[in-house]
């Protein structure tokens, strides 16, 4: 039976899976995503998820039939991936595919890490009533993946990056350099960054950062945000409505130009918020839609937390098996 990996590569953390050929995950594992260091430090956490995951799954990594990786970043056809800039100190090129591939002794394959998401979502999770698709993936930073006419659209390397669709001229200050976009409201480190300087510079008051730290987290996790809803906390209410807001304009003003049938809300703050915030989305999409009289549908990704992993290990599963014993024979030399 062949069997395939799967690494999901976010900000916060990393989800490895091991799937069947018919998707079934066989077993899986998740690591926090480094926060210093370099692309070599965070490859070798990805190894260490995988090699975690195969182990849950009884089966040795050298005889997967291919690994399947999302990245964030640009990625080339050779698998090496520049600017994942939410990763620490990756501006220049690393060769992640091959580093992988020499660690692992398998195949390995990189794509976008939204749209593999979104591929999974298209397939086998919620857009599978659907010919077009606009994933939007809303965690560390903000990703989207297309389906148009039920093929994915990656343009030239560079489609999807619904983040940065710009929702205010001159607006804040985004984590790519550039201001007023969807990212700088909405990215949960852009979030972060905005409550702590209402909080030390401006004595806003609020217990997120208390929860952080009673729940030793060194970042706002978006499990830190959903209890600090709970807890009825002012500020973090004002900055996911402020997020939302964001999300809003800018999932619209792709829904205009592309008139996708459906919408999948995913990523980590995504799905931990779930099905209300999906709602508010919706809402927040309406003034902004041309064709208002019919939006899209907007659901919350069905794969949950595992859909990254198994949208990278659906890449190599699609692969012509002749080019994965070519690369498996590469990575034993």
């Amino acid at each position: 039976m062949p069997t395939y990996g799967g690494i999901d590569l976010g900000g916060t953390k990393m989800q490895a899976a091991i799937v069947d050929d018919v998707n079934n995950v066989l077993g899986s594992a998740r690591r926090p995503t480094p926060t210093t260091g370099g692309p070599a430090d965070v490859a070798a956490e990805m190894e260490t998820a995988l090699r975690d995951a195969a182990k849950a799954a009884e089966v040795d990594c050298s005889s997967l039939d291919g690994i399947g990786v999302g990245s964030p970043g640009t990625i080339d056809d050779a698998g090496n991936v520049t600017s994942a800039r939410n990763l620490p100190n990756w501006e220049e090129t690393f060769p992640l595919a091959a580093t992988l591939q020499g660690a692992l002794g398998t195949h390995v394959k990189v794509g976008n890490d939204v749209q593999v998401a979104t591929d999974a979502e298209f397939k086998l999770g919620a857009g599978r009533l659907y010919d077009s698709l606009l994933g939007v993936f809303w965690g560390t930073g903000v990703g989207g993946g297309l389906i148009l006419d039920g093929k994915p659209w990656t343009g030239r390397g560079g489609a999807g990056e619904i983040g940065h669709v710009v929702v205010e001229i001159d607006g804040a200050r985004c984590t790519c350099g550039r201001r007023g976009c969807m990212e700088a409201y909405a990215g949960r480190a852009s979030m972060e960054g905005y409550v702590r300087k209402l909080h030390e510079e401006k004595g806003r008051k609020t217990d997120l950062f208390k929860l952080m730290s009673e729940h030793g987290r060194t970042r706002l996790t978006s499990g830190i945000w959903a209890r600090a809803l709970e807890h009825g906390d002012k500020l973090a209410i004002h900055t996911l409505e402020r997020a939302v807001t964001a999300l809003g304009a800018g999932i619209a003003s792709v829904v205009n130009v592309l008139d996708v049938e459906g919408v999948i809300i995913g990523g980590g703050l995504g799905i931990r918020l779930g099905h209300p915030y999906a709602k508010r989305i919706a809402e927040a999409m309406q003034p902004h839609l041309f064709a208002d009289s019919r939006p899209p549908h907007v659901h919350v990704a069905a794969l949950g937390d595992l859909g990254g992993a198994i949208g990278a290990a659906l890449l190599v599963a699609t692969d012509p098996p002749g080019s994965r014993r070519r690369a498996r024979s590469t990575a034993s030399r």
